[in-house]
C-alpha cells in the first residue's frame, strides 16, 4: 500500500498552499503525448509541438503602409511645403521599380514595394497632387508610413514557441509565413468520472435524495475546450471495490484520470482511498476556499486528479490546479489565468492562511460586488457572476474600495 506524503497524513494535517501545490505539479509532471503534423486549417486549438522559426521575412519586402507618395525625407523643407515631380506610379503586387532619385517622388499604394531611394511615405490625405507633381507639408518624421522587410518577423527568428495553444491570430501568422502544415501535440486522453450514490444522469428518473450530475458535463466541456479527448467513465457508486476497479481500468487507456467527489474524509469518500490502495498520493488538501479537498496522485503511472464534489469547488480547483496538471501533461506552456485589479464594493473579514475565491459581479462603474449566494453548490453563482475575486493568504480584512485581483470567469472556460 502506498504511503501518504507528510502533508496529508490525517484530516487535521498541514495543508499545502496553492503555490506549494503548483510547485509540486511542476516537479511531478511533464509532457506524455506524442506529436504529428496536421493541415494548418485544422490546427486551431491544438498545442504547438516544436518551435516555429520564420522561413522568410515578414513582410517579405519593405513596403508602404498607406496610400500616398514615396519620397526622400532629405528633400523636404523643414518649414514650408515642398513640391516634387512625380516619377512613377507604384502599385501593390508588382515587382519593385527602379530607383527614384533625389528630388522626385512616386505615387504609391498600400502594400506596394518601396522603390530604392525613398525612405518616407506621406499619406495622400496630407498632400496636394496634380498629374505631374505632389506638394507635401512639412513636419513628417523620416521613415513614416514605411514598413521595413522583417519588421513583423525576421527571417530565422522565432515566430511561435513550442507549447503555445494555437489561436486564430497564430494561424494567420503561420499562413503569412507560407506554412501549410504544423506540428502539434496529440490530444490528451482524459478519463472522467463523477462519484456518489446520490447522482443520476438524465433522462434517468430522479428519485428521492437524488441529484442530476452537473460536474461531469461541466468538466467534460472544460476539457474539450482545452483540446482533450474525453473518455466518459460515468458515475462511480459509493463502493470502494468498484471505485478502485474502475479507476484501474481507466488508467489503462488514459493519460489522465479526473474525478469529482469522494476525496474528503467521509466514510463514503472512496476515491482517495482507492489512490492510496492502487497507486500513490502526492497531496490531497490545499489551503484554498472553495476546494480544500483536492487529491493529486497516480494509478500506476497515470496521474489522477480528484476534485471536490460541489460544482463551484470543482470548477475553482480545476482552474487553479487542474489546468496546470493538464498543461504539463499535454505539452502546453504554463498559462497563468489573467487577473485584473478591481475595487471591492464590500467589506469582509477573512481567515488568514488560505487563498479564497469569491464570486463577484462587476457594476458599470467597475466595482466588484459579492454574489449574494456563495455556497459551493450554487451553480447560478457561476452563471450570473462576472469574475472570481482572489483574496491572498495573508489578507484578514477587506475594506471597500480596496483593489483586488479578479479572474474573469470566461478565462476559466478555456
Amino acid at each position: 500500500m502506498a504511503q501518504l506524503s507528510d502533508d496529508c497524513f490525517a484530516f487535521g494535517g498541514a495543508m499545502l498552499s496553492l503555490a506549494q501545490a503548483e510547485a509540486r505539479v511542476a516537479e511531478l509532471y511533464g509532457c506524455v503525448v506524442g506529436h504529428h503534423s496536421v493541415p494548418l486549417a485544422e490546427a486551431c486549438g491544438a498545442i504547438l509541438a516544436t518551435d516555429i522559426h520564420a522561413p522568410m521575412n515578414l513582410p517579405p519586402e519593405t513596403n508602404s503602409a498607406v496610400d500616398g507618395y514615396a519620397l526622400h525625407h532629405a528633400d523636404l523643407a523643414p518649414d514650408r511645403p515642398t513640391t516634387l515631380p512625380l516619377a512613377a506610379r507604384i502599385a501593390a503586387g508588382r515587382a519593385p521599380l527602379a530607383a527614384i532619385p533625389r528630388g522626385q517622388a512616386g505615387r504609391i499604394f498600400t502594400g506596394a514595394i518601396m522603390p530604392e531611394g525613398p525612405d518616407t511615405v506621406m499619406m495622400q490625405e496630407d498632400c496636394e497632387a496634380t498629374d505631374t507633381t505632389v506638394t507635401v507639408q512639412p513636419g513628417i518624421a523620416r521613415g513614416a508610413n514605411r514598413r521595413p522587410a522583417g519588421e513583423d518577423v525576421a527571417h530565422g527568428a522565432l515566430a511561435l514557441a513550442a507549447g503555445k495553444r494555437l489561436m486564430p491570430p497564430d494561424i494567420g501568422l503561420l499562413a503569412a509565413l507560407g506554412l501549410t502544415e504544423v506540428p502539434v501535440r496529440a490530444p490528451l486522453r482524459v478519463a472522467l468520472f463523477s462519484t456518489g450514490d446520490e447522482l443520476v444522469e438524465a433522462p434517468a428518473p430522479r428519485g428521492p435524495g437524488k441529484l442530476f450530475d452537473a460536474n461531469r458535463p461541466m468538466l467534460a466541456a472544460l476539457l474539450r475546450r482545452l483540446g482533450a479527448t474525453v473518455i466518459d467513465g460515468g458515475i462511480l457508486p459509493d463502493n470502494p471495490g468498484a471505485t478502485r476497479a474502475a479507476l484501474e481500468q481507466a488508467a489503462l487507456n488514459a493519460d489522465l484520470v479526473l474525478t469529482s467527489g469522494g476525496v474528503s474524509a467521509g466514510e463514503e469518500d472512496h476515491v482517495r482511498r482507492a489512490i492510496e490502495a492502487a497507486g500513490t498520493l502526492a497531496f490531497w488538501r490545499v489551503a484554498i476556499k472553495p476546494g480544500r479537498p483536492v487529491a493529486l496522485g497516480a494509478i500506476g503511472q497515470v496521474p489522477l486528479l480528484g476534485l471536490p464534489g460541489n460544482p463551484v469547488a470543482a470548477l475553482v480547483t480545476f482552474a487553479t490546479i487542474g489546468r496546470a496538471v493538464f498543461h504539463r501533461l499535454a505539452g502546453a506552456a504554463p498559462a497563468q489565468l489573467p487577473r485584473f485589479a478591481v475595487p471591492a464594493g464590500f467589506a469582509l473579514r477573512k481567515k488568514p492562511g488560505r487563498r479564497e475565491y469569491l464570486r463577484v459581479q462587476i457594476d458599470p462603474a467597475g466595482t466588484a460586488h459579492r454574489y449574494p449566494k456563495d455556497g459551493a453548490g450554487i451553480l447560478t453563482s457561476l452563471t450570473e457572476s462576472d469574475a472570481l475575486m482572489e483574496l491572498p493568504e495573508e489578507m484578514e480584512r477587506l475594506a471597500p474600495g480596496t483593489p483586488v485581483p479578479c479572474i474573469p470567469l470566461g478565462a476559466l472556460h478555456g
